[in-house]
């Protein structure tokens, strides 16, 4: 299990929302994540937050994260660092798939809803 197969993307729930848990729980690791999303042109995430640090490290596509009313535009090969309980929204403004892949300092990987509720989320984190 030290060397694993990266699966493409697949649909979920979310709206133009395409997830890949690529290592967590289920491969033995007891403090971090890695996922790998694509996001269609005019899609988003819902605003939302984690009780972890969370990387995302933009592969193709461009986008935006809005965090405390303030919009930050990303790129490929740009990092977006978004600290333990920071509420944030990540949009993809472009007209390609925002490509990305996030590292989680948690698994399963804690999400609440801007009111402090837990999402459920519709994949294995």
């Amino acid at each position: 299990m030290y060397v694993l197969d990266q699966p493409a993307p697949a649909p979920t729930p979310i709206p133009g929302v395409h997830h890949a848990t690529w290592a967590g729980a289920r491969e033995g690791l007891r403090s971090l994540s890695l996922w790998r999303q694509s996001i269609e042109p005019g899609g988003a995430t819902p605003p939302h937050s984690h009780a972890c640090d969370e990387i995302v490290l933009c592969l193709a596509g461009r986008g935006e994260v809005h965090i405390d009313g303030q919009v930050h535009r990303f790129g490929p090969n740009q990092t977006i660092v978004l600290p333990a309980g920071v509420p944030h929204q990540i949009f993809n403004t472009g007209d390609v798939p925002l490509e990305s892949t996030a590292v989680f300092a948690a698994t399963p990987v804690p999400v609440a809803l801007p009111d402090g509720t837990a999402l459920e989320l519709p994949w294995r984190t």
